[in-house]
């Protein structure tokens, strides 16, 4: 938003500031948001007790849901299907995708509905809304860190001794983030005024999980297919994340790049698209 500085009336300063919607495809404004840094902090930490709040197990559940999820898939698809599972334990392999999974799906289901949810905070009070968005993915970073102490875990559990891959997990999580935060923005501009977006959003999250390779190797795709298929970043991501802590396969470079460059897309345009869609939020809302 633009402020226009209050002007001198007889003398006498008028301190009013008129809020102006953006016009054309402006990025958003950093340095306003880091203005707004505590606004986003307690939006965080609103986020994290709202979701564990009155809960018998608290953050418990963070570790049951990722944990019983991979208990099913290694009985449905390690035993009874016999997938393969690059010759390591296929619970320890399918939990080493859940961890990423879980961040990027559960940051599109909160982000999709942030601005729909928080209808009154945008209609009686300005601040950057891209706060809102931006506090659903940081949230979930906590989930994330606790489905990591677990895997560390099962490493340890499995005899896994982590190589120099491990230094190459803040490219990983960068990668995810920069996927998880675009298309966060994306869904939650358009959820504002499209409400089916809030059920297609869980619909689509359930499709894209068999669209990259959380319960299979990325091995096990065509070659003819694998340009493509690797244009999921989350393809990148989930095989570097094996790569860097069970030594499946040699550090997938080739699908980490093109998913790094898919997912720095999806930002840029997920940001412009955000402040693009911003000035008609009040009204929609």
């Amino acid at each position: 938003m633009k402020i226009e500085e209050g002007r001198l009336i007889s003398g006498v300063p008028e301190w009013d500031q008129i809020l102006k919607p953006s016009s054309g495809w402006q990025s958003v404004d950093w340095r306003e948001l880091y203005r707004y840094r505590d606004l986003l902090y307690f939006l965080v930490l609103r986020g994290i007790k709202a979701k564990y709040a009155q809960s018998v197990l608290g953050i418990g559940w963070a570790i049951i849901q990722p944990l019983f999820t991979t208990l099913v898939f290694t009985v449905v698809f390690g035993n009874l299907a016999g997938i393969s599972s690059d010759g390591v334990p296929y619970i320890v392999f399918s939990f080493a995708a859940m961890v990423p999974w879980n961040y990027f799906s559960g940051t599109l289901t909160d982000a999709a509905t942030s601005l729909v949810t928080n209808a009154s905070m945008i209609t009686k009070v300005y601040f950057p809304r891209i706060v809102l968005p931006l506090s659903a993915a940081f949230a979930k970073l906590l989930d994330f860190l606790i489905g990591m102490v677990v895997m560390a875990g099962f490493m340890v559990y499995y005899g896994f001794v982590p190589g120099w891959e491990m230094l190459l997990l803040p490219l990983l999580i960068a990668i995810l983030l920069f996927c998880s935060l675009g298309l966060g923005m994306i869904l939650s501009a358009m959820a504002v005024q499209y409400r089916d977006v809030k059920h297609a959003s869980t619909f689509m999250v359930q499709l894209l999980m068999y669209a990259a390779p959380v319960v299979y190797p990325a091995s096990k795709v065509p070659d003819a297919w694998l340009f493509w298929y690797s244009l999921n970043p989350m393809v990148g991501v989930i095989e570097g994340f094996r790569s860097a802590l069970l030594d499946t396969q040699p550090m997938p470079w080739d699908l980490m790049l093109e998913g790094g460059l898919v997912s720095l897309a999806l930002f840029v345009f997920g940001a412009y698209y955000f402040r693009r869609m911003e000035k008609v939020f009040a009204d929609v809302a």
